[in-house]
């Protein structure tokens, strides 16, 4: 009889890039509240894995320079083993998540999470951080600075990018 599978817990780091200045300025410069801007991360592993211009990256948990979480969200666990995980990590690396592919909008650090955190546990993350994008594209301000927005490239420093442990890419 076999045993059965180890379950390995996931989490979601939650960490605002703008330390509070979303909360405070974004009702003058938006009409409209919002609590942060939103970067995020998985853990499970024993490792931290984000997704910025440099591709996917990796770490100790907390491990880059925006220091702690400013919140943690446990999204369960799962029966994923690591050599499946990372697998699966070193094809996302690329075919969807390539540095290249990453836009601030459509394309980032939460739309990783959420596609990880589905593999993962089959839960997504939190809506009031996908739907940050929206949010801001909702309004006039949000539209007249779009362009300077669409060139802004983000990779938070501390990590190392994704290859897998073995020596392949």
């Amino acid at each position: 009889m076999e045993p059965p599978p180890a379950l390995h817990p996931v989490k979601l780091y939650v960490y605002d890039l703008s330390k509070g200045m979303a909360r405070r300025l974004s009702p003058l410069m938006l009409g409209k509240q919002l609590d942060g801007i939103w970067h995020t991360s998985i853990i499970v592993h024993k490792d931290e894995f984000f997704y910025g211009s440099g591709g996917i990256s990796s770490c100790a948990p907390g491990g880059t320079l925006l220091g702690p979480p400013d919140s943690v969200v446990d999204l369960g666990s799962t029966e994923v083993t690591e050599e499946i995980f990372l697998e699966y990590l070193s094809s996302l690396g690329e075919s969807m998540f390539r540095g290249e592919s990453y836009n601030l909008f459509e394309h980032n650090c939460n739309t990783f999470s959420n596609e990880v955190a589905q593999f993962l546990t089959g839960r997504k993350i939190p809506s009031y951080i996908t739907d940050l994008p929206s949010e801001v594209l909702s309004t006039p301000f949000g539209q007249a600075l779009r362009p300077l927005l669409d060139s802004i490239q983000i990779q938070p420093p501390g990590g190392n990018t994704f290859r897998r442990h073995n020596g392949q890419s």
